[in-house]
């Protein structure tokens, strides 16, 4: 979940991240105090500021930035000068193209030439696809690494779209990777953008890898997954075989493996804050220990390395003068992460109700985008990496009381259904001028309660109208502007940003 983050940025982890059913008060779904008191972690210290929201701002200016690609390349160096180049394996998670304007204007090839000179061995995808069919399969036809998903078919035929697993070769041990890409992308995602393709978990498929897999000789059979943790974590329960799952999607980070049988499950965060080592023992065909670490990137404390610095400069040239450009200011501490808002998405929102002439406004609830501190530049960097989907036009129409709430159950249902196989990540839909409350413990239809309009202090009313601005719609037809202008022109207009 690097979301073309090539440089080193800020990054806030959530302060409110809710499990329903079995995941209630499980990891990943523990913040600040009780994820420090889970994991034994020490308040102020630089795996507290790294892994939780805890004092944030303070620490920021204590411990730096975080990630780095060319920071990420010395760790890299690193660990094949210790180990041997042919006993180590680099994979990558998925949601790697997109999330940046450099990205977003290359069609990913910036990520790609990157990838390549880190020299990935295989990944998996989900936002990728966004890029549209033609562009990924161009991608992987011709990339260094390999691109798996075992689980998209072409719907006519019924066959793979991309291998669905690879077997490596390392230290004299086959390793077999088996690619899952986000099963619910194309409700997630605009469909038409890959028309031709079915996606799903496919858990008989897995299975049928797996033993695969093992009759061909793998002794280390690996999930590299974009299905989220609490899928994940299900899947593991039921699939049988496989040693270790690299989950992706919900962009957790946990110092810690989480064993759910005979299978561990990895999660290493995203934006490129960390790297997940994992130095794995065979005995007798089999794994027989796996040592784990979660290696916090800190720029400030990680010497670049000189080759990748150079290639990230080239990539960004084209557009690192636009890049720089300051729009304005914040006084107020701009983040992403949350279950139901955050502040750079309020902004966003703010954007929309000002630009727009909106009364109601809706942001979807993305995880990616970094953060910026009070003091900061808003600069167009800032506002792309929160913004750059190849989707981004921004409506203006009319909904109703009634449309509005079940965009609102939906939304819900898809992050807190009690079944992880019928979640699909994410959080909340932001929402400006209109309040809520919600139960999430209720079934579909029953979460969503005081629906109300914030500039009159009144009931939404089911069979009235209301003006609202959105962005990120799945349909293709939709009209405005892009997202980015709409906040651009706020930031230009209002100077300073302060929220209340």
């Amino acid at each position: 979940d690097i979301h073309a983050q090539l440089m080193p940025l800020h990054f806030r982890e959530p302060s409110v991240n809710l499990g329903v059913g079995a995941a209630k008060g499980q990891p990943p779904h523990l913040v600040d105090a009780e994820f420090r008191a889970h994991f034994k972690i020490a308040a102020g210290s630089a795996d507290a500021f790294a892994l939780t929201s805890d004092d944030f701002t303070s620490l920021a200016k204590t411990y730096g930035r975080m990630g780095g690609l060319d920071r990420v390349a010395t760790l890299a160096k690193a660990i094949r000068a210790e180990r041997g180049d042919d006993k180590v394996l680099l994979l990558d998670g998925g949601d790697t193209w997109q999330g940046s304007w450099s990205s977003l204007q290359s069609k990913g090839q910036d990520m790609v030439e990157v990838m390549s000179a880190l020299k990935t061995d295989a990944m998996v995808g989900h936002w990728e696809f966004t890029l549209g069919a033609e562009r990924v399969k161009e991608i992987a036809e011709s990339a260094s690494f390999a691109f798996l998903a075992q689980n998209i078919r072409d719907k006519e035929w019924n066959e793979p779209v991309f291998p669905p697993r690879k077997v490596f070769e390392r230290g004299g041990v086959k390793i077999a990777v088996i690619g899952q890409a986000l099963p619910r992308t194309a409700i997630a995602n605009p469909r038409w953008m890959f028309p031709d393709w079915e996606f799903g978990i496919r858990e008989e498929e897995i299975q049928k890898q797996v033993e695969e897999a093992r009759a061909e000789g793998a002794a280390i059979v690996v999930l590299l997954s974009h299905d989220g943790f609490d899928v994940d974590k299900k899947l593991a329960s039921r699939v049988k075989g496989l040693d270790i799952i690299l989950t992706a999607h919900t962009h957790d980070a946990m110092p810690g493996m989480i064993r759910v049988g005979d299978t561990v499950l990895v999660a290493s965060g995203s934006h490129g804050k960390f790297l997940s080592r994992l130095d794995i023992a065979v005995k007798d065909g089999k794994v027989s220990d796996i040592r784990f670490k979660l290696m916090p990137i800190f720029s400030d404390a990680i010497a670049p390395d000189a080759e990748m610095a150079a290639l990230i400069r080239k990539v960004r040239e084209p557009y690192a003068a636009d890049l720089a450009r300051e729009i304005g200011r914040t006084e107020s501490l701009l983040y992403r992460r949350g279950n139901f808002n955050g502040s750079f998405d309020d902004l966003i929102c703010d954007a929309m109700l000002s630009q727009r002439d909106a009364e109601i406004a809706l942001s979807p609830g993305f995880r990616w985008g970094g953060s910026l501190l009070p003091g900061d530049a808003i600069t167009w960097e800032a506002i792309t990496n929160a913004t750059a989907i190849t989707y981004p036009n921004c409506y203006r129409m009319e909904m109703t009381g009634t449309q509005l709430k079940e965009i609102l159950e939906d939304v819900a249902d898809n992050i807190f259904h009690p079944d992880p196989y019928f979640q699909g990540g994410g959080d909340m839909v932001r929402v400006g001028g209109m309040g809520y409350a919600i139960d999430v413990g209720k079934p579909m239809g029953s979460r969503i309660s005081g629906l109300t309009h914030l500039k009159s202090g009144q009931p939404i009313e089911a069979g009235k109208s209301y003006v609202v601005s959105g962005w990120a719609s799945v349909n293709e037809s939709t009209q405005g502007p892009p997202i980015w202008d709409v906040v651009r022109d706020h930031v230009a207009a209002s100077g300073t940003i302060s929220l209340q």
